[in-house]
């Protein structure tokens, strides 16, 4: 990756809805040059795709938290049905498998307290793998858009 694919990323991340020609303006680089980079940045699979970030709230999914979970058997297999699982679910937000104590964070998203309790209680702990959770309720979240390029 040279300085004309990382400025690219750094601006697709800044405006992903940006046309490729404002693209090209914006970076100094002909059209034609700059939908061949992104082009080949998609083939690599350094973009993985394009999204909208919308604030749950407005979706009546105010109250956010992450569960932190445990499970058994622990196999490749039974992750990655769980993961396929819970992803699935219309709460969660993100699914991360993690190392610690804890083998899953997941980032839930719902109306209220209530939910959430519904979400653990009749939801998650009803699976046969799950050992135990824990959640913990997100009171503010601040997000970084763009991810700087690291020094090399």
């Amino acid at each position: 990756m040279d300085e004309l694919d990382s400025a690219i990323i750094t601006e697709l991340q800044r405006d992903a809805r940006q046309t490729n020609r404002e693209l090209a303006r914006r970076l100094g680089v002909a059209p034609s040059t700059c939908l061949e980079r992104v082009r080949a940045l998609r083939a690599r699979g350094a973009i993985l795709g394009y999204r909208a970030v919308i604030a749950p709230a407005t979706l009546n999914r105010g109250v956010e938290a992450f569960v932190s979970t445990r499970l058994r058997p622990l196999s490749r297999s039974v992750i990655d049905s769980f993961k396929a699982a819970t992803i699935e679910m219309p709460e969660v937000l993100a699914v991360y498998v993690i190392a610690g104590e804890e083998d899953f964070l997941i980032h839930v998203a719902v109306p209220d307290l209530a939910r959430l309790h519904d979400f653990l209680v009749d939801r998650l702990s009803q699976r046969r793998e799950v050992l135990s959770f824990r959640s913990q309720i997100v009171y503010q979240s601040a997000h970084k858009e763009v991810i700087e390029r690291l020094p090399e």
